[in-house]
Parts: C-alpha cells; sequence; structure tokens
C-alpha cells in the first residue's frame, strides 16, 4: 500500500514538474508540440521546437533538494533512453532529422507554488 501512495504521489510530482517546465519553454519562445510520447526506447516527456531545432526534453521534479538535485536523476543511462527514444521518433519525422537536441529541466519547489526553481540544461547529451 506504501508504494502506491509513494508512486501516485511521484505522479503528481512529475506532471507538475512538466507543467511548470512547458510554461517555462513557452516563455522562452519554444512551441510546444507532444508531451508523454512513448516510444519502445521509453517515455518523452516534451517534444517542442526551438525557432529551427527539434528539442527532446526530460524532465525532472522534486519538492526539495533533500535527496539530490533533480537533474541527478538523469544518469548516463538515462540520457542514453532519451537518445534511442529522440531516435525512433525522427524515423516517423523525417523533416527533423538533421537538427535535433536533448534538454533536461529540473524544477524544484512546492505544488503549486507560484515561484518554482527552474534550471535548464540545453544540449544535456
Amino acid at each position: 500500500m506504501k508504494d502506491q501512495r509513494h508512486s501516485g504521489r511521484n505522479q503528481i510530482v512529475g506532471k507538475w514538474g512538466e507543467d511548470c517546465a512547458c510554461a517555462f519553454l513557452e516563455n522562452k519562445g519554444f512551441k510546444l508540440l507532444a508531451r508523454n510520447v512513448r516510444t519502445p526506447a521509453g517515455e518523452i516527456d516534451i517534444i517542442a521546437l526551438d525557432r529551427e531545432t527539434l528539442v527532446f526534453i526530460e524532465v525532472k521534479a522534486r519538492l526539495h533538494n533533500q535527496a539530490g538535485y533533480p537533474e541527478e536523476a538523469v544518469t548516463e543511462e538515462k540520457l542514453d533512453h532519451m537518445f534511442d527514444s529522440a531516435e525512433h521518433w525522427l524515423e516517423n519525422h523525417q523533416e527533423y532529422k538533421e537538427c535535433w537536441r536533448l534538454d533536461v529541466v529540473a524544477v524544484t519547489g512546492m505544488i503549486n507554488s507560484k515561484n518554482p526553481q527552474i534550471e535548464w540544461f540545453e544540449n544535456a547529451s
């Protein structure tokens, strides 16, 4: 039972983090194309355009940094899965094949906070 509560809380924090990341990216001029895209290699949290560049974005969110910063959860293995997921998505979207990158957005704060801390790691690969 405890695992279900923990998992449910993680999903709520994750969705909140993605919502914050989307608002942050839109304020930076990104055009959001898709969220939570599933591929055989894993899920892509956000796909967006930064001018002419397609960006695959991993979002990590935490309520606090006691267990480490959110971006520390993006391991080399996770980056490999992101890359594989991006390549799989690009197989069906050839128009973006030439100009793309992987970014990470880390969000820390209380859910529904007006000022979460957001760190953007451009070209995280």
